[in-house]
């Protein structure tokens, strides 16, 4: 064999060199493979010819070193994967298997988690105030700037809405009790939920997982430190504390948009708006979305730690368990909320 068996030089006529190579194996006797020939091999051309083959090298064979290096890879039992009856069952089975494994490490992370809680208040000196200030301003004091923006954006939008139905049936006072109702009670604390799992649940994903490719994690367990006390603590309890602000801002916010958008399209006054809020919506309202943000934020903090922990010492395992530490974050907030809409229907209404 001479020439180039290359991409470029194959492109469009793989399947006509696989039919000739099939073809000449087929001979009797078997064909003789020299391989030296060639002025450049990759691994497209070498593909062809293991396709051709059969998938096994022929009996005749000769060829350069620097060839067994393209043939081996097709070699590996897993290399050129099969159908196989059953995979469709089979694969839902493991991602069973998976996420029943991912429940039963959170499960057993959370008692970690509280017996080191309950031993740090027994001793306080265990306690890492500086990573908990630090985190308190990562996840909170440097989210305001963009949940204002969201908030804002969304309150007027929202304000807008409602704003248009209502003027239409001559209920104009009452944008305020609903735009207070939902925003307090639930897009609040939703609305910040989210943009922090983005932000901050992702971002404590990815230092941990930094960790163990480093092999950081792996340094602390020599020296018989915890990851939970040193580690997974701290971020919990820092979200559990920021995280209620953060609604509370986006909150304030959201309300300012729908004033000034109740303003533009119905001509109610900021201050009239201030002052029948208190009255039209209860104290209850206000405290079950901080009691709502704390549970938030305590599992965002929970999940990114799980995820992070869980990452293999290499880059695609690192991207693979942000991308999952935010997409459960954000599912796990959304049926959270849910399941304390149906349980407190009756609390502030």
């Amino acid at each position: 064999m001479v020439g180039d068996w290359t991409l470029l030089a194959l492109r469009g006529r793989y399947e006509e060199f696989r039919q000739r190579i099939a073809a000449a194996v087929a001979e009797p006797g078997g064909a003789l493979w020299d391989l030296r020939g060639l002025r450049r091999l990759d691994t497209a051309g070498a593909l062809t010819l293991w396709q051709g083959w059969g998938r096994k090298p022929p009996a005749r064979l000769l060829w350069l070193p620097e060839h067994v290096t393209l043939f081996t890879q097709f070699m590996q039992p897993d290399a050129v994967p099969k159908r196989r009856p059953g995979l469709g069952l089979q694969s839902g089975a493991l991602k069973l298997l998976a996420f029943a494994r991912h429940g039963v490490d959170i499960v057993a992370l959370t008692g970690r988690l509280v017996l080191d809680l309950g031993r740090m208040l027994r001793r306080p000196s265990l306690i890492g105030w500086r990573e908990i200030s630090a985190n308190v301003f990562r996840t909170g004091a440097q989210a305001l700037p963009i949940t204002a923006l969201v908030g804002f954006l969304v309150g007027l939008t929202l304000s807008y809405l409602i704003s248009r139905q209502l003027k239409t049936y001559g209920a104009d006072i009452f944008v305020i009790n609903i735009l207070g109702l939902a925003v307090l009670r639930e897009l609040g604390p939703l609305l910040a939920a989210i943009i922090v799992a983005g932000r901050s649940g992702s971002a404590m994903t990815a230092q941990i997982g930094v960790m163990r490719v480093t092999q950081e994690l792996d340094a602390l367990s020599v020296m018989g430190i915890s990851h939970t006390v040193r580690l997974v603590a701290p971020k919990v309890v820092a979200l559990a504390l920021s995280l209620p602000l953060v609604a509370l801002w986006t909150g304030a916010l959201m309300m300012l948009g729908g004033m000034a958008a109740a303003r533009m399209q119905l001509g109610i006054d900021p201050l009239q708006f201030l002052q029948v809020l208190p009255r039209v919506v209860q104290p209850a309202n206000l405290w079950l979305g901080v009691a709502k943000s704390v549970l938030f934020g305590g599992l965002i903090a929970l999940l990114a730690c799980h995820f992070g922990l869980r990452v293999k010492p290499n880059t695609e395992s690192l991207g693979l368990g942000v991308t999952q530490s935010v997409v459960t974050a954000i599912t796990l907030v959304i049926v959270v909320d849910a399941i304390f809409a149906v349980l407190f229907s009756n609390v502030g209404i």
